[in-house]
């Protein structure tokens, strides 16, 4: 008995026999049919999995943002400097200080300088004073009663060169050789001892001249030593010049000045900010400080303060990076934002900011994934996709940012461009 025929489409009416049995036949398939449909239908499968186990991306012109993030601190615009004395003769010494922060009344006391060394200084100045005009009255008698002795020994001297002038011995008859040459030695005796006389005298002047000059050296050292000390101990306090709050000093290591602290005049010890109009100091990454420019919008939230979003303009931007922290070898740029309104109740001197910048907005860029991007053989492309296949096609790019790049020469509007390397695909499924 031969196995009929399997015909799914025929249908068999009533009063016709054998359609049971050709179901049951038809139903009995060779497993070899069956096998070459499976097969099929996996290759199908593959070869759809396969057009598209490549992803891509659609290129299209669209506005490019690049923002950069940036932290700092709130400082006034303007704010009257507090510094130690100017006219203080030497460095000064802090003695007490208020907190940092506190806030102050006209004439509140600041600082207060310690006296000790002004006090010393004092006492020694009028020490050394003292010393001179005793040693200026003690040179002044005795340079009189030196003085007083030469011209007495000179005019001795004098008169003695005048005897021996007037009583001649000259006579040989009368006198004898002996007298004539005692008598000549005299009066030349006379003559040198009034000279000596003269002339010490007036060596004596010269030095007790210069001995009261010396002297008179000595009493305005010890004069200005005295001034410098009273100037010192005059400028041993300061006070707040206006009502406000307190912002001090900080150094490198982000320390304010303290009690103990030797200060020199002139040096900064901390400022009175004007808290109704205040500014953002920021800095930012050498990496992302590309385009970083003067004008350019910025967006600042206050740390601590959930909700609080002010915007501004970059008002300045230093020339060179540098580094932020002592011994950290990162370099940042600092940009100063100012700050389209004053919030004086949430806004403090000296409270942690973040800013967003707008570094760069440029309309119609072609702005890519950047794992679109491959380099090979030292230049960068992407592969477009082209019919069921890709081509390489060289790029030249711009400005970029952690996850997209922009793409100036290569690429126009409609480019389908892969994800991932095809090439490498392909070599999988080889």
């Amino acid at each position: 008995m031969t196995a009929p025929r399997c015909h799914p489409e025929r249908s068999e009416g009533p009063g016709r026999g054998g359609g049971a049995l050709e179901v049951l036949l038809c139903a009995a398939r060779p497993a070899r049919s069956l096998a070459t449909l499976g097969m099929t239908l996996l290759l199908l499968l593959a070869a759809c999995g396969q057009e598209s186990s490549v992803p891509t991306y659609k290129v299209t012109a669209a506005r490019f943002t690049r923002q950069v993030t940036a932290d700092g601190n709130l400082k006034s615009t303007k704010a009257t400097p507090l510094t130690a004395p100017s006219n203080a003769p030497g460095p000064l010494k802090i003695a007490w200080i208020v907190p940092d922060g506190t806030l102050l009344k006209k004439d509140d006391l600041v600082v207060r300088f310690d006296p000790t060394d002004f006090e010393v200084q004092l006492v020694g100045g009028q020490s050394d004073r003292n010393t001179a005009l005793n040693g200026i009255r003690k040179q002044t008698s005795e340079t009189g009663t030196t003085r007083t002795n030469l011209r007495r020994d000179a005019k001795q001297a004098d008169a003695e060169l005048v005897a021996a002038r007037r009583f001649k011995f000259d006579d040989a008859e009368i006198f004898s050789r002996f007298q004539r040459i005692e008598a000549s030695i005299d009066e030349t005796f006379a003559s040198d001892k009034k000279q000596y006389a003269e002339g010490v005298l007036k060596v004596r002047e010269n030095l007790s001249k210069a001995d009261r000059d010396l002297l008179g050296i000595a009493q305005k050292k010890a004069d200005l030593k005295i001034r410098n000390a009273e100037q010192g101990m005059n400028a041993l306090e300061m006070r707040a010049p206006y009502d406000g709050i307190l912002v001090l000093q900080r150094y490198w290591n982000g320390d304010t000045v303290r009690t103990g602290d030797t200060l020199w005049p002139g040096q900064p010890i901390g400022e009175i900010p004007d808290l109704n109009s205040m500014k953002a100091e920021v800095f930012v990454l050498e990496a992302d400080a590309a385009g970083l420019a003067i004008g350019e919008k910025a967006t600042m939230t206050i740390e601590g303060k959930p909700g609080s979003a002010f915007g501004g303009k970059v008002s300045q931007v230093d020339k060179l990076a540098r580094p932020r922290f002592p011994r950290v070898p990162v370099q940042y740029f600092g940009a100063t934002i100012s700050l389209d309104k004053t919030q004086a109740s949430l806004m403090k001197p000296g409270a942690r900011v973040r800013a967003v910048l707008d570094v760069e907005s440029r309309a119609g860029a072609f702005s890519i994934p950047r794992q679109a991007i491959f380099e090979k053989q030292g230049k960068k492309l992407v592969y477009r996709k082209k019919g069921s296949k890709f081509e390489p096609v060289t790029i030249e790019i711009g400005s970029s940012t952690a996850g997209r790049v922009v793409v100036t020469k290569g690429l126009k509007s409609g480019d389908e461009i892969a994800l991932r390397d095809p090439t490498e695909e392909a070599q999988r499924g080889s």
